[in-house]
């Protein structure tokens, strides 16, 4: 097994490598308006440390999010033609799930990242393995979460919210990669490459727009 974990679903562009047994190479940058540059040499950088070649790999894991649409399709449109082009499977995981992974909090907590619109994506776990709820999109202070310890950006934008907010902020794809690795081998179905928005894109048609076609 080698699998090729990316994720683009928060400001950070990570990358790795797994062998099955542990991760081999990784990559982590933060910069929220780079994704399409940092990514491809991230994944070049990653298989030059390793001193393997990209035909090597066995499977791709992609983060799904969720996340805002641009950055987020960057993974997921490169993910799905890494695997085209290498007749290899392609496959989904929340974004939620890697940050909860790589928590190191006994009991329950909650993962949440930045939304902008000062909202928050943010899901409920049980145990760093176990979600249980699903990633939802909402204001900080609409939540009622009886002050449970809580990771990612979100949380630490909000200390109102969550008062007891722990790292990691952004979710590495060391951590997507090792759960994944994790999982397949126990057997579990993994989700497909399918983005989580959750809501409509920033950007819109304005309103009364007028199509102009020639006569």
């Amino acid at each position: 097994m080698l699998l090729l974990a990316l994720d683009t679903a928060t400001p950070a562009v990570t990358v790795a490598l797994h062998d099955g047994t542990s991760v081999i190479a990784s990559s982590s940058q933060v910069d929220a308006r780079r994704h399409g540059e940092l990514l491809l040499p991230a994944v070049d950088r990653v298989l030059a440390e390793a001193g393997l070649r990209l035909d090597a790999v066995t499977g791709v894991v992609v983060g799904v999010g969720p996340g805002p649409y641009t950055g987020l399709r960057v993974g997921l449109m490169t993910a799905d033609t890494f695997g085209l082009a290498l007749g290899v499977p392609v496959h989904g995981l929340c974004t939620l799930d890697g940050l909860a992974y790589a928590a190191d909090i006994d009991g329950p907590f909650v993962v949440a990242t930045d939304a902008r619109r000062k909202e928050v994506y943010w899901a409920r776990y049980a145990d760093s393995r176990t979600r249980l709820s699903e990633p939802a999109v909402d204001r900080p202070g609409d939540l009622a979460l009886d002050g449970l310890p809580a990771v990612g950006a979100g949380a630490l934008l909000y200390p109102d919210t969550f008062p007891d907010a722990r790292a990691p902020e952004h979710v590495t794809a060391a951590a997507l990669a090792s759960l994944a690795a994790e999982r397949l081998a126990a057997g579990e179905e993994l989700e497909p490459p399918r983005p989580l928005y959750l809501r409509r894109p920033d950007a819109q048609v304005p309103k009364n727009y007028k199509v102009v076609t020639p006569k």
